[in-house]
């Protein structure tokens, strides 16, 4: 399998693209924020749905799209007294409609809407690989230079504003991020798959991490083993690269939740 470029191509985005995700995941889970995942990622939906409309591609249009709707949620969150999650559904909500009537428009489209859907290793192209290098080197500057306010926001988000600390600057940029993870993800494992890709991680983690940093190497380390053993099954078996790599995590989740209730026994 190593012989085949594309499924190469599939190792390299996909690691970059899981260290990435996984790593966001941690910080998503500690915030009880995982609808988030769901609504970006229906967000992206309607980005892609455009630019197959458009004839362009579909990432170009789908990662602004996804970013203006990252920050119009947190827009709303911050100057209105509805609830994330209802903000998060009407965003959602409006942005698959979109993308329903986009494709309505487009006389063909099955095959390469199946593909964003529930992802494909073998519409990976070397665009991908320089979007995922992108990223990847984008969430290790984040971390140095971000992830101690992020920390501090994530378990007391008042008490870092009234320290001074720039959280709702910071909450932008958190969204921003988020919105580019999962547009870049969903070559690897789909749009409906994509907010399990983005919280089984942190959720398997906290289970037996007893410090938000070991909670967010640990998340990096099962999302990027994951990522390489789906692929190497999806190879050899024949099958659905993102779902098998989704099935891997939530066994990891299972086996993780029964070790932690044996050493609470």
């Amino acid at each position: 399998m190593f012989g085949q470029e594309f499924f190469i191509k599939a190792i390299v985005v996909g690691v970059l693209t899981g260290f990435s995700s996984s790593f966001f995941s941690a910080f998503v889970v500690q915030r009880k924020i995982s609808f988030i995942g769901s609504g970006l990622s229906h967000a992206a939906f309607g980005g892609i749905a455009l630019g197959l409309l458009l004839n362009v591609e579909p990432l170009a249009v789908a990662i602004p799209f996804t970013l203006m709707a990252a920050f119009l949620i947190y827009y709303l969150k911050n100057k209105t007294n509805v609830s994330t999650d209802a903000i998060i559904g009407v965003v959602f909500s409006f942005a698959v409609a979109m993308g329903i009537i986009f494709l309505a428009l487009k006389e063909s489209y099955s095959q390469d809407a199946y593909s964003y859907l529930f992802g494909s290793i073998l519409t990976l192209n070397n665009t991908d690989i320089i979007l995922s290098i992108v990223l990847f080197l984008l969430t290790v500057a984040s971390a140095v230079f971000f992830w101690e306010r992020w920390a501090y926001a994530t378990f007391d988000w008042e008490l870092a504003k009234a320290e001074k600390l720039p959280v709702i600057r910071d909450d932008y940029i958190f969204a921003a991020f988020l919105g580019l993870v999962i547009v870049l993800a969903i070559k690897i494992v789909g749009i409906i798959l994509i907010s399990a890709f983005l919280v089984i991680p942190g959720a398997s983690a906290k289970l037996f991490s007893r410090t938000f940093f070991k909670l967010t190497v640990n998340s990096i380390v099962i999302g990027v083993l994951s990522v390489v053993a789906g692929l190497m099954l999806s190879y050899q078996l024949d099958l659905p690269s993102g779902a098998l790599i989704i099935v891997l995590q939530t066994i990891i989740f299972v086996i993780a939740t029964i070790i932690s209730k044996l050493k609470n026994l």
